[in-house]
């Protein structure tokens, strides 16, 4: 009877995996494992783990993270990353390798990803491009060092760490002259923000705290901004101690430009185009898909060392001689070792797959999702609820198009289909 002599190799997984025919893909995927099963180890070997301060041993990376192109994988193009199109599958494969040795070092990738998620996600087409370029690792040339950031929602217990529709961070008007554009006032302190050691600027979720703006909203902070950018205290954490993770205090003010998404004056009052709860939404499902990911990969990495072990657990000694069963197969003689990590193993392969898949269902949703988009902005709909609404408008005509669709021809009513 033939076995399985080791776990799939890279030809098997990209079949399974679907990215076969991705030459990019399978390009971030070998950069990513370079340097977690370089760099990464070595600095797990050596100890780095130990403490929770950012250190120049951990800083390094940073460099490597640009260096093999794992920081480009969220930009687009022509903002100097290298995948055109949807990059959820992209993104779930790099964090996949990093995790498979060490999920500190994956946090500390994805922790940058999600700064710029808000402004990919809702930005304005300027946001976009100003801060997504400058977070591109510099090119050949050029003397100038990446920007990185920090995504601030999560503060001080009993408020967003529980609930993410409460907040304490606060924006006031500080100053509006006619003709001119509005000053805002920031107050915001953090809890568990991962990249605060090394944050060129801060994407922050706060609340209202002025008549003058209609609702909550994120904004983007810069360390230069006139007021107090102080990182604060590290974060004691049992995980994750190779990325940065600290609890800031910011008040700082900042043109009104630096909204999110932009915003109208109405009546006298500043309404931003999306609340902070609107941009959270499209940011988080899908950001989860890569975290879920990372624990998958932890036990996937699991498998081999464990067989290793129980193989080897009787070898060395004069316990058993060479070629003997309980040499060769050691704890594997008893078929409840056997089992067990067959479960652990079948648990991680069903992960990886419902996880990959998913990445790949987000690709392909991404495109459909902004043309929606356009489409109600180009009617004039704005924010969540308008847009709620007007779907529910045309919900019942889209399924009535899809029975049509799937009806057959000769009974199709023809005339109806051509009028939805």
């Amino acid at each position: 009877m033939e076995t399985l002599r080791t776990l799939p190799g890279d030809d098997v997984r990209q079949i399974m995996w679907r990215y076969a025919d991705r030459f990019d893909l399978q390009m971030a995927v070998q950069s990513a494992r370079s340097v977690a099963r370089g760099l990464v180890a070595r600095m797990v070997a050596e100890g780095a783990r130990h403490t929770h301060e950012w250190t120049p041993q951990k800083a390094q990376l940073l460099q490597a993270f640009d260096e093999s192109g794992i920081t480009a994988v969220f930009l687009d193009p022509h903002q100097g990353g290298f995948i055109e199109g949807p990059k959820n599958m992209g993104l779930a494969l790099v964090a996949f390798e990093l995790s498979w040795v060490d999920a500190g070092s994956a946090t500390c990738s994805l922790a940058g990803n999600l700064a710029l998620s808000p402004i990919h996600e809702r930005g304005t087409p300027e946001q976009r491009d100003h801060y997504m370029s400058l977070c591109a690792p510099a090119q050949p040339g050029e003397d100038r060092k990446p920007w990185r950031g920090a995504f601030a929602l999560t503060e001080p217990l009993p408020y967003v760490g529980v609930d993410t529709g409460v907040l304490c961070g606060r924006v006031r008007v500080a100053s509006w002259e006619d003709g001119r554009e509005p000053m805002l006032q920031v107050e915001k302190r953090g809890r568990f923000i991962t990249g605060m050691d090394f944050a060129n600027f801060v994407t922050a979720a706060v609340e209202t705290d002025d008549p003058r703006i209609k609702t909550s909203c994120m904004v983007i902070l810069e360390e230069t901004d006139p007021g107090v950018f102080d990182r604060g205290a590290p974060t004691l954490k049992m995980v994750h101690q190779l990325s940065s993770t600290r609890d800031p205090v910011l008040s700082l003010t900042v043109p009104a430009s630096r909204i999110i998404g932009g915003y109208t004056v109405k009546d006298g009052v500043l309404v931003p185009n999306f609340s902070h709860s609107e941009i959270i939404a499209a940011v988080f499902h899908r950001t989860r898909v890569t975290v879920a990911l990372m624990s998958t990969a932890k036990l996937l990495s699991a498998v081999e060392p464990v067989i290793r072990y129980q193989r080897a657990r009787f070898r060395g000694g004069d316990a058993c001689a060479e070629g003997s069963p309980k040499y060769e197969l050691g704890l594997q003689q008893k078929q409840d070792a056997v089992h067990r990590l067959a479960e652990v193993w079948a648990a991680g392969e069903a992960g990886a797959s419902l996880g990959f898949a998913t990445a790949r269902i987000f690709d392909l949703l991404d495109p459909t999702e902004k043309a929606k988009d356009q489409a109600l902005a180009d009617m004039g709909v704005q924010g969540l609820r308008a847009q709620l609404a007007t779907l529910r408008k045309v919900q019942p005509k889209a399924l009535e198009y899809l029975d049509l669709l799937f009806t057959p021809e000769a009974s199709r009513d023809a005339a109806r289909m051509a009028e939805l």
